[in-house]
């Protein structure tokens, strides 16, 4: 009995403990939904369409499901994000079988200015660039792949902004 009892209390103390590190609630100190923030049409430097709607639309979408702050969409928000894509590349990583020219697998990445402002006193809060990667494969529509990958890549970069704006310390 004291054996199983044993076991039971081992058990119980390494999954409590396990979960002394778990904070629910936002991480950076700030009370959820406190404060709101504007994310401004990010301006695409590149040759590559479609790059500012997408991380656009995937950062409004990420900064709702983090809840750390609220999306201010109607009027002015305490904080003020607004970025330029400064760069898109496509990497080939692997070729097809067949033909060592025509690439199979491409890495897909691109970089961002990101800037956060304070919307009353205009002082940058936050500077940097950011860069989102995805791996894409293609069979036979490079085009159509790279259209469809749009999205996955957006989000990834649009998670790693939501990720500095709400864990960093600034």
């Amino acid at each position: 009995m004291s054996w199983t009892r044993g076991i039971l209390t081992l058990s119980l103390s390494a999954l409590l403990g396990g979960c002394a590190g778990y904070q629910l609630g936002p991480t950076g100190g700030q009370t959820a939904g406190a404060r709101s923030i504007q994310i401004l049409p990010f301006f695409n430097r590149t040759l590559e369409p479609r790059l500012g709607e997408a991380i656009t639309t995937a950062l409004r979408k990420e900064i709702q499901r983090d809840g750390t702050y609220t999306l201010a969409s109607r009027h002015d928000g305490d904080l003020v994000v607004s970025g330029d894509i400064l760069s898109y590349q496509r990497g080939q990583i692997s070729f097809l079988s067949t033909d060592i020219t025509t690439g199979r697998d491409y890495r897909l990445t691109f970089t961002a200015h990101v800037v956060v402002r304070d919307r009353i006193t205009g002082r940058v809060v936050y500077e940097e660039n950011l860069t989102g990667a995805t791996l894409m494969r293609v069979d036979n529509d490079l085009p159509g792949a790279e259209r469809q990958t749009l999205p996955v890549l957006a989000a990834d970069l649009a998670r790693q902004i939501t990720a500095a704006l709400t864990d960093g310390k600034w």
